[in-house]
């Protein structure tokens, strides 16, 4: 894959530790659990980005978390007739499709439709419309393997690109997941662990802004439970920046030598 020179493979967790690495996983089993990849209930997958993926596009990204990998392409800011219509601000469009071989079972990941709408909600709010004017910018997301917390991957990937591509933002947008499994919060978590949670939790922000631009949540959950989560989220939405930073940094670097 063509491309400049990505991050190393860096972990990041939360700082908050409010739980036990080695807990029970349902409330009627007595043995201790442990995640099947090995973390701690609070630590993430490491994490790997790397800019200019796909020569062809305006920008690009492509991120790899543990089994997860996800490559997204920008195109534009460009003429578009559906953006004539706003005399102030750009448009945005975004979209995100599976590879046929990306799940176990073959195009699941079709059924993933609400994703685009959702990359575009993510995204939106972060981005500074009004300096491409009556012009486009288009967003294509490609889940290459599906290992678990996709859409975070996406997001985080596709704000990326978007840095890559010279699209002025705010900030960059990182985005993280936990699961509720039992009485615990486990983040980041993979394919395996999401097909038994009890409730997730979505968490897509803005980190120097300290603002959110997107909080999905599906499942019951208490009120304490939900702060706790977003704490998780947030404290490690932060640190994802910092990783993804510094690979903006590196290509920076690496284009002008």
């Amino acid at each position: 894959m063509a491309g400049r020179p990505g991050t190393n493979p860096t972990t990041y967790s939360p700082s908050l530790k409010t739980q036990k690495t080695r807990s029970t996983i349902f409330k009627d089993q007595e043995i201790d659990w442990v995640r099947p990849d090995g973390r701690g209930f609070q630590q993430c997958r490491p994490a790997f980005f790397r800019t200019g993926a796909v020569t062809a596009a305006s920008g690009s990204a492509y991120a790899e978390f543990g089994n997860t990998k996800v490559i997204v392409s920008v195109f534009g800011p460009r003429e578009s007739k559906k953006a004539m219509m706003y005399s102030d601000i750009g448009r945005l469009n975004c979209n995100v499709s599976y590879t046929t071989f990306a799940t176990p079972v073959r195009a699941q990941g079709s059924d993933r439709k609400e994703f685009s709408s959702m990359l575009h909600k993510a995204l939106e709010g972060a981005i500074i419309l009004e300096t491409f004017p009556k012009t486009t910018v288009d967003v294509f997301a490609l889940v290459l393997e599906s290992g678990g917390s996709d859409l975070p991957v996406v997001i985080s990937c596709a704000s990326l690109a978007l840095a890559d591509a010279g699209i002025l933002m705010y900030d960059l947008v990182t985005s993280v997941s936990l699961s509720c499994l039992g009485k615990n919060l486990v983040i980041d978590p993979i394919l395996e662990e999401e097909s038994y949670q009890d409730g997730s939790l979505m968490i897509t922000c803005m980190p120097s802004r300290y603002e959110v631009t997107q909080l999905t949540i599906t499942g019951e959950w208490s009120t304490p439970k939900i702060n706790e989560g977003m704490q998780l989220c947030l404290d490690a939405c932060s640190k994802l920046a910092n990783i993804m930073r510094s690979c903006l940094k590196e290509a920076t670097t690496s284009s002008q030598e």
